[in-house]
């Protein structure tokens, strides 16, 4: 793959190591204050990188997937509790595997060396410090862009730890009711947090580059900037539509894509708890086509999904395939 080194990362300065940013752990909005050396806070996390699966991934947006796959690392634990989340066996019960930071680095590579587009870390803020430590060792021959993948609640300070780390942000904005937010995802002031914080993301990404020539293996991948995701849930249209319009507004035009996700499919609690079954279900067509119009209507620019996105088959197993 001929694309140019990435360059100018290196641990800021002004930025604590791991040991002292885990045994006060403010990584998340919850800033739990817990000291994650003697016991996990609200992610459930402790300090050594636990993954659950590295390998590469074809189901992410085309411009970051392409046509050899994204080296997905996904990391186990969640700073969120979606009642609906696809990879639970991960995020609510922390299946994984624990690694050592040089392990994780090797991994970076060995997903670089398989053909990734890139390196797409999956919820790592949990796991930051080790994160930016083990790209720190895979910096002299990482050459292709990182991602971070996210839920979109994440602090300020946190985004700004990762300047000169992340090529491509990839936050959720789920909610425009605060009331949603917590009963589904148990994170309040979602909205105004994911705000600030793509809003950050945005100054330190710049607008959307992409690969070079049609001859350039790397046309038409994403170089740097930010997607913003929305997944439409069932019976919450209206709130997907305020969430579109709170985009619109906030952000520059042109700065950002937006990628709204049909996938959604009834997982976890959505599935099996019945305080939960408004949500056991698809979208309908009339659901997802209404936030899709409303997108276009404000002149939003970006992917869309087709609905038979919707299916079980594109959630990846989680078997510890490609875990050192």
């Amino acid at each position: 793959m001929s694309m140019e080194p990435i360059s100018g990362r290196g641990f800021p300065a002004a930025v604590p190591g791991p040991e002292q940013l885990y045994a006060d752990c403010t990584l998340c909005p919850r800033a739990c204050h817990i000291n994650r050396f003697e016991r996990s806070g609200f992610c459930g996390a402790g300090t050594a990188p636990k993954l659950a699966r590295a390998a590469l991934h074809m189901w992410e947006e085309p411009c970051i997937s392409g046509e050899q796959g994204s080296g997905a690392v996904f990391f186990s634990h969640c700073t969120l509790r979606c009642i609906f989340c696809q990879n639970h066996e991960i995020s609510a019960k922390g299946f994984g595997r624990e690694v050592s930071v040089s392990r994780l680095a090797e991994t970076f590579l060995r997903l670089q060396d398989e053909g990734a587009a890139n390196i797409n870390l999956v919820t790592a803020t949990h796991f930051l410090p080790s994160v930016i430590r083990a790209l720190d060792e895979a910096r002299p021959g990482l050459r292709i862009p990182v991602v971070y993948n996210c839920g979109g609640y994440e602090t300020p300070e946190t985004v700004r730890m990762l300047d000169g780390y992340v090529d491509i942000w990839l936050p959720d904005m789920k909610y425009s009711d605060d009331a949603l937010a917590v009963r589904y995802s148990s994170a309040p002031g979602y909205l105004e947090t994911s705000t600030e914080a793509i809003r950050q993301m945005i100054q330190q990404a710049g607008p959307p580059k992409f690969g070079g020539s049609p001859s350039d293996d790397s046309a038409g991948l994403m170089k740097r900037g930010v997607i913003i995701r929305h997944m439409v849930l069932p019976g919450h249209r209206r709130d997907s539509i305020d969430v579109l319009r709170h985009i619109a507004e906030s952000f520059p035009a042109g700065s950002f894509l937006i990628s709204l996700l049909s996938q959604y499919t009834p997982f976890y609690k959505a599935l099996s708890d019945r305080e939960y079954h408004s949500l056991n279900r698809r979208i309908t067509s009339f659901e997802y086509d209404s936030v899709v119009n409303e997108a276009v209507a404000l002149g939003l620019k970006g992917y869309m999904q087709e609905k038979s996105s919707a299916k079980e088959e594109y959630t990846p197993s989680f078997d510890l395939e490609g875990v050192p």
